[in-house]
């Protein structure tokens, strides 16, 4: 399709460590469709790096470039295995082939097991992403989320102030990485406070679609009884909430006549006309333990990737039309009122091989 005829649709990218690779099968699958634009780009976590590399491929020389950007990204994830933090460090290394790093919070905080804060998440953006470059001349606009410490809030760095430190701060799991101060403030993930902001999406982007790549699932099946079981749930539960936040936000601005905004008329107005879209990894993601998210084997990154290619593409055969037209998911019955679905189709990997890494 011609630049004329393609569609423009913003994008709101959930963070999810490893399962991102669900989100670059989503945009794999959108690049080399042709059929849409991107328009805004709001991302958390993992969210982020798929985006900041969108952006920089983008930037560099179009959809091909973006998507080679994305492979490029991915598949240093996969090659990074355990850090170099853990390779080097013999007592570490064993533990994260027992278990995950996470395991470690309760014992020391990264300031002890770290003291220098080595990251080796840096390289891997500095090599494969032009942040410089999405600065100066990105097609899109950025909304990259980061939690400041101090107050909880979420923190937006727009295209022209992205940096590498802007990634890495929304990437930060506070037990497993020294925060990143920015301006002299300490930030930790963005998934904390906004997962990804859907507000500013959609009251301040010319584009009025918005198609949500969402990675966590809703809801669980069974109880948690471990430890293991009970930190991730927790983890799923504190990670939802800013976009359940949002959702529901949205959701009073369009149903009650003085809503939540009152006195800004133009902005409920913009709320209220925005048509939303849906992409969900949950049938993929919900038979996966919370692990997962930090071991990003070859095979669970490939399986993924497909997913989300697979997904996309039914989306697209489905809902292609739709766009600048109507919306294809209701947040009130999606987000608000949505009854328990069945989990019996959810799809299980097998981690052989824990390794971790950090998105």
């Amino acid at each position: 399709m011609t630049k004329a005829t393609r569609r423009p649709v913003n994008l709101a990218l959930q963070g999810g460590g490893a399962h991102g690779a669900f989100t670059w099968g989503v945009l794999d699958e959108l690049l080399q469709d042709g059929g849409v634009s991107f328009g805004w780009m709001s991302a958390t976590s993992a969210g982020a790096v798929n985006a900041a590399a969108v952006a920089s491929g983008l930037a560099t020389g179009g959809p091909p470039e973006a998507q080679k950007t994305l492979r490029k990204v991915w598949e240093a994830v996969e090659a990074a295995g355990v850090p170099d933090l853990l390779r080097f460090n013999p007592f570490f290394a064993g533990l994260a082939q027992g278990a995950p790093v996470p395991g470690m919070s309760g014992l020391l905080s990264p300031y002890d097991f770290n003291p220098l804060g080595f990251d080796p998440l840096r390289r891997l953006l500095t090599t494969h992403i032009d942040f410089e470059r999405i600065r100066t001349s990105a097609p899109v606009e950025l909304l990259i989320a980061a939690t400041d410490v101090a107050t909880g809030r979420a923190r937006l760095f727009r295209r022209s102030e992205l940096t590498v430190e802007a990634v890495l701060a929304s990437a930060c799991l506070p037990t497993l990485h020294h925060a990143v101060v920015i301006d002299g403030r300490a930030y930790w993930d963005g998934g904390f406070s906004a997962n990804p902001d859907l507000l500013t999406l959609a009251a301040e982007s010319p584009v009025e679609d918005t198609l949500i790549v969402q990675l966590n699932p809703l809801q669980h099946a069974g109880m948690p009884r471990s430890s293991r079981e009970i930190a991730g749930r927790i983890n799923a539960i504190t990670f939802n909430q800013p976009l359940l936040r949002d959702a529901e936000a949205i959701v009073a601005a369009r149903e009650t006549r003085l809503g939540w905004l009152i006195g800004r008329r133009g902005r409920t107005a913009r709320l209220k006309r925005h048509r939303f879209h849906l992409i969900e990894a949950g049938r993929y993601t919900a038979g996966l333990s919370a692990d997962s998210k930090l071991k990003p084997d070859k095979g669970l990154l490939t399986y993924l990737h497909g997913a989300g290619r697979i997904e996309t593409r039914k989306w697209l055969d489905r809902h292609r039309a739709s766009l600048g037209r109507r919306s294809t998911v209701d947040l009130r019955s999606h987000y608000l009122d949505a009854a328990a679905p069945d989990l019996s189709e959810a799809l299980t990997v097998v981690d052989p091989n824990p390794v971790v890494a950090r998105l």
